[in-house]
């Protein structure tokens, strides 16, 4: 194994320039959920151009197959996301977004060239390892249902079935040459509350003539809070908050109705349906009892991602023994949420970060920001490590 990880390591450094260029293309060229129609071409052409066999999925998405020796003998799935965000992008650099309002600020563009790199190199070994590793490249994380839930529906996991899935993410509070892991719950399921509290309005000095929306909904949001610091087990993370609270009125008119939006995260399956009907209930009975009423709607977003304990240690200690133990740390829990999570209830899988900071060259800033971007050594090491932690994995028996 000595020798197969030296010369992964040699590839990725040989063709980190090749992944840069990827990644810059696929920066320059962002669309957005369900809509990645000319990426899917381009991660179709890169493939090919490598004799690797590719199939649709999920209307946009990729599925490919490098066959090693023996392929039937086990399968590793590998995954990278597509998207990108309705965001105007700010950076003065060559590979600026060439799309108005299109931008990737979460890293996709990085995720899919460096699994378009790990492609390349496994390709280039596939006599040297045993097995099926299954590239999914896959649409829409971004944007609910998620392209992972379709991807799943349409057969992404199986024909045929891998054992386990890998996936990683950009961090931008990692610096460049190092990843991360954790073992277990790491990031939350994300659900979206829309409330519509309905009165009746008229004159904000006639308060007795009307039944106040804007007291009954602060009533609910300030209640709502109560479940989760009394009714959710303390050792469980969650987090309900409310960003958007709608009040058509004026200094003088109390309005018919208001309209709030929130969010609410969990890190268990139960507690989240338990937490949510509790809200439901709780938000209707405060508005009945004030003599109004609440109509409450839950968009269901992606439940919390789940990393296989053995697994994940197991990629662990492979990335410690491909970047030594200095360059590979321990996460904590993240209530973020990820479409990812979709397949961590399908098959063991691990999901781990890829460190792109650089406080010297100022690359500091968060996903989701008009200035967001990469040092692009990331890119000298994703590739690679993910090749050889898939090839780690089919080695077990």
């Amino acid at each position: 194994m000595s020798s197969l990880l030296k010369k992964i390591q040699e590839l990725a450094e040989q063709q980190a320039h090749a992944n840069i260029a990827a990644r810059r293309h696929l920066h320059s060229h962002p669309e957005l959920s369900f809509h990645e129609f000319e990426t899917q071409v381009y991660v179709e052409k890169q493939l090919h151009e490598l004799g690797i066999p590719t199939q649709r999925v999920a209307n946009t998405g990729v599925i490919a197959m490098i066959e090693g020796k023996n392929p039937h003998k086990k399968v590793v799935a590998l995954r990278a996301d597509m998207d990108a965000l309705p965001i105007q992008e700010t950076n003065d650099v060559p590979y600026k977004s060439q799309n108005p309002g299109v931008m990737h600020a979460c890293g996709h563009d990085v995720h899919t060239s460096s699994l378009l790199g790990t492609a390349r190199i496994l390709q280039s070994v596939k006599e040297e390892f045993e097995g099926t590793i299954k590239l999914l490249f896959q649409p829409a994380e971004e944007k609910a249902p998620g392209g992972a839930s379709i991807m799943i529906q349409e057969g992404a996991l199986q024909n045929p079935s891998p054992t386990g899935i890998l996936g990683q993410h950009v961090a931008t509070n990692i610096p460049v040459g190092k990843v991360g892991f954790r073992e277990g719950m790491y990031m939350a399921s994300a659900d979206e509350l829309y409330l519509t509290v309905k009165g009746k309005g008229g004159h904000g000095a006639m308060p007795d003539q009307c039944i106040d929306p804007i007291l009954i909904a602060s009533h609910i949001i300030i209640a709502m809070q109560q479940i989760i610091s009394r009714n959710k087990n303390p050792r469980l993370p969650s987090v309900l908050s409310f960003g958007k609270f709608i009040a058509e009125g004026a200094t003088n008119v109390i309005p018919n109705e208001v309209k709030i939006e929130g969010t609410f995260r969990a890190m268990d399956e139960e507690w989240r349906a338990d937490g949510l009907a509790k809200m439901k209930k709780l938000a209707e009975g405060i508005a009945e009892s004030m003599g109004g009423s609440c109509d409450f709607f839950v968009l269901k977003g992606y439940p919390f991602l789940k990393n296989n304990p053995e697994l994940t240690l197991r990629m662990k200690e492979a990335a410690i023994v491909y970047m030594g133990e200095d360059n590979v740390i321990d996460l904590d829990i993240w209530m973020a949420a990820e479409d990812f999570a979709f397949y961590t209830h399908h098959v063991d899988a691990c999901f781990y970060r890829l460190g792109t900071r650089n406080d010297d060259k100022g690359i500091v800033n968060g996903v989701h920001t008009p200035n967001f971007n990469i040092d692009e050594k990331a890119l000298h090491v994703g590739p690679g490590l993910m090749a050889w932690l898939a090839i780690q994995e089919l080695s077990l028996a």
